[in-house]
């Protein structure tokens, strides 16, 4: 089941005080300031192990009394009480959960090695093949042109990253090899998760396309 709680600890790593560490990468990145994630029965959150404990603290008790929405576009309750607290660039946008059933696509091919991706996707190394599986791909004359794989990972679930060669955009090859990510991820024992913000109206439609379901709202400062 997808929660805003699975959602936290798919995308960072948590310390045992329950502060941010990184971004769940294979080379994590130090990951926001503060991020809260908040569902239609609960809400989740958590704040990076840099900030003064002063300031945690007052995050925290901030953050226990957001209650959960309905609507997912609101902006938190005490949204600029956060920003005056950290600073830092807002991110937002919905989480998605996968329905019970995805159709499986015809076109769509699992990768585990970096030539097939190096012409249309460049910063890809093989050692983080094995942390970004597993990859889905559109294969054209020989090379993928659209990928889905792991942008972040856990023992229990996975969260979607989605890339299209730009001369390759608009033919649903993103809804393809999501669909065909989402299966394999979950043959792996794990929940498929896909977040975006809400202004990449790309990665949203792929969302409606695949009937996704939005369960929570990510906001975070980074």
């Amino acid at each position: 089941m997808s929660t805003p709680d699975l959602h936290l600890h798919t995308l960072f790593l948590l310390d045992s005080a329950g502060r941010i560490v990184g971004k769940r990468e294979p080379d994590p990145e130090p990951g926001p300031r503060f991020a809260l994630i908040r569902g239609r029965t609960s809400c989740a959150w958590a704040v990076r192990a840099d900030v003064p404990q002063g300031i945690a603290g007052e995050l925290d008790g901030l953050a226990r009394a957001e209650p959960p929405v309905a609507g997912f576009r609101e902006a938190p309750v005490h949204a600029e009480r956060y920003r005056s607290l950290v600073g830092g660039e807002v991110y937002a946008g919905p989480a998605f959960s996968f329905p019970k059933t995805v159709e499986r696509p015809d076109a769509a091919v699992h990768v585990n090695a970096l030539p097939l991706l190096a012409r249309h996707f460049s910063g890809w190394t093989a050692a983080e093949i094995p942390g970004r599986s597993p990859i889905a791909a559109v294969v054209v004359e020989g090379h993928a042109v659209s990928v889905c794989f792991c942008a972040r990972r856990s023992d229990t679930a996975a969260e979607a990253g989605l890339e299209t060669a730009e001369a390759f955009r608009g033919r649903g090859f993103g809804t393809q090899v999501t669909a065909a990510w989402a299966l394999a991820v979950r043959a792996s024992g794990r929940v498929p998760l896909y977040s975006t913000s809400w202004e990449n109206g790309a990665s949203l439609a792929v969302a409606r396309k695949l009937g996704l379901v939005a369960y929570a709202c990510g906001w975070s400062l980074g």
